[in-house]
């Protein structure tokens, strides 16, 4: 049954693990903050939290989105109807049990009503992680966009833009929380970039899908959003979809699915670069699945039709209708919905201007055999243990230790979507720690000047003088 207080639980767990750490860091002459989260969405909210309860201030995370309806995805641009992970996957509540999804959601509805669940319908998820922020207490600046990272002697200097004004606000420590676009952007086909921008859009934008209504969309790509999309615009009223793939069948062995056991999940990351590789290769050759769900939304409007073998070769107007050319024909139609996933281009990413070509990638590190050469995975950067970037030539640019990647370039580092929920429970303490260990080591001198300092007793000797035991005297002669 629904609890009268459904916040109770939760603020149970917090009053259990005692008041938060005072801030440990030493303050620096010049240094606003010692560390920044750039992206205010779930990874952003989680990470603030940790680093507070990890007793180190001076933490701010900012967004470029105007307010939290419209950080991350999950109000924006995700359109499924339920999370494509597990609802019992540990999230952003980091070994709190109290403040995860379960007992949210059973607080307001109800034990029975979590069991029925097959997964987080996407919705609830949202609201979740509203009340996530609220009672967690976690500050997001929203309306703040990073617009360059600019190296400085011992920090980073941050332009930022808030209000059309850019101010710079400098921080020792950078985590970026950026999403799927946080890397190079989303990926469009040149092959749909020869059209007309009004004529496509990628899912990662923001689609009125009510303006498709009587039209014919064309969807390029097979994974989940692709899926998405296309039941988005059929339930919109589209005239009829059309979704091409470029694989003879769909993906179906969900890859990553079978090292989530607690072995290989926890210790990915210490795997030697071939096994990792080899693991981004299979995932690659495989392909991302669709959740069956997804599939059967689409199919079940008769008007959904599926291009299998079928990649675009080109596309022009003819007269005022758009046609793609593919092994199966001309197709025509009104609207093109790439889903076609994300690239990851460092160089593409302004605020890393100043030092991309700095940064070690997978393919200054590692020659993969033959039959596993794979351009895109080779521009992912090979991280650090702590998710820090490293550098490409040792000693040119020592301050890319001090940036730590927490999204999907770091995939072919550790192995999964980083960012997405399977993540938090590896990752998010992992680069809290490590940050914590940077921290507390560059200011070893000060710490250790308060460890040996002078500390006043406990007690004094008269406590416990009364109990001395002392060796009776002898007798004196008489």
């Amino acid at each position: 049954m629904p609890q009268s207080d459904p916040d109770s639980v939760a603020r149970e767990a917090l009053r259990l693990i005692g008041a938060d750490p005072q801030n440990w860091v030493p303050d620096r002459d010049g240094i606003d903050h010692n560390v920044v989260v750039v992206g205010g969405g779930q990874s952003g909210a989680a990470f603030a939290f940790a680093f507070r309860r990890a007793g180190i201030g001076k933490v701010s995370v900012i967004d470029a989105a105007a307010d939290a309806s419209k950080a991350g995805v999950w109000l924006t641009s995700a359109r499924m109807h339920k999370l494509r992970t597990p609802k019992t996957l540990p999230g952003p509540e980091l070994g709190l049990p109290g403040l995860g999804f379960q007992a949210w959601y059973e607080a307001r509805h109800g034990t029975a009503a979590f069991d029925a669940l097959d997964r987080i319908p996407r919705l609830d998820w949202a609201t979740y992680l509203d009340w996530y922020r609220r009672v967690t207490g976690v500050g997001i600046r929203y309306g703040t966009r990073l617009l360059r990272i600019e190296p400085a002697a011992d920090h980073l200097r941050l332009h930022l833009e808030r209000s059309g004004v850019t101010t710079i606000e400098t921080t020792r420590k950078l985590v970026l929380a950026t999403g799927f676009a946080g890397s190079g952007g989303a990926y469009v086909p040149d092959v749909l970039r020869a059209l007309p921008k009004r004529f496509h859009a990628h899912t990662s934008e923001k689609i009125d899908f009510r303006t498709l209504r009587g039209l014919s969309v064309a969807v390029l790509g097979s994974a989940a959003s692709a899926f998405d999309a296309a039941a988005a615009a059929l339930e919109a009223g589209a005239r009829d979809v059309h979704l091409f793939a470029r694989r003879e069948s769909l993906a179906a062995l969900p890859v990553i699915r079978i090292r989530g056991y607690p072995g290989a999940y926890d210790n990915y990351g210490s795997l030697p670069d071939a096994v990792r590789w080899h693991q981004a290769s299979r995932f690659r050759q495989a392909g991302s699945t669709p959740p069956p769900d997804a599939i059967s939304r689409a199919v079940a409007f008769p008007n959904f039709h599926l291009h299998l073998g079928a990649p675009w070769t080109s596309a022009q107007l003819k007269g005022v209708r758009p046609v793609a050319i593919t092994p199966q024909g001309e197709i025509a139609f009104d609207f093109a919905i790439a889903g076609t996933g994300y690239s990851v281009d460092l160089g593409a990413q302004s605020e890393l201007g100043d030092f991309a070509d700095e940064i070690l990638l997978w393919r200054d590190r590692f020659v993969p055999p033959d039959g596993e050469k794979d351009d895109s995975l080779a521009a992912y950067p090979y991280l650090g243990s702590g998710h820090e970037y490293l550098e490409k030539v040792p000693g040119r640019a020592p301050y890319l230790k001090d940036i730590h990647v927490f999204n999907p370039a770091a995939f072919v580092s550790f192995g999964l979507p980083i960012g997405d929920v399977p993540s938090f429970k590896r990752d998010i303490p992992g680069i809290t720690a490590r940050i914590s260990r940077d921290l507390f080591l560059a200011d070893l001198a000060s710490h250790e000047a308060r460890i040996n300092g002078e500390i006043a007793e406990d007690f004094t000797a008269e406590l416990y003088a009364p109990a001395v035991w002392r060796p009776p005297q002898p007798a004196a002669a008489e």
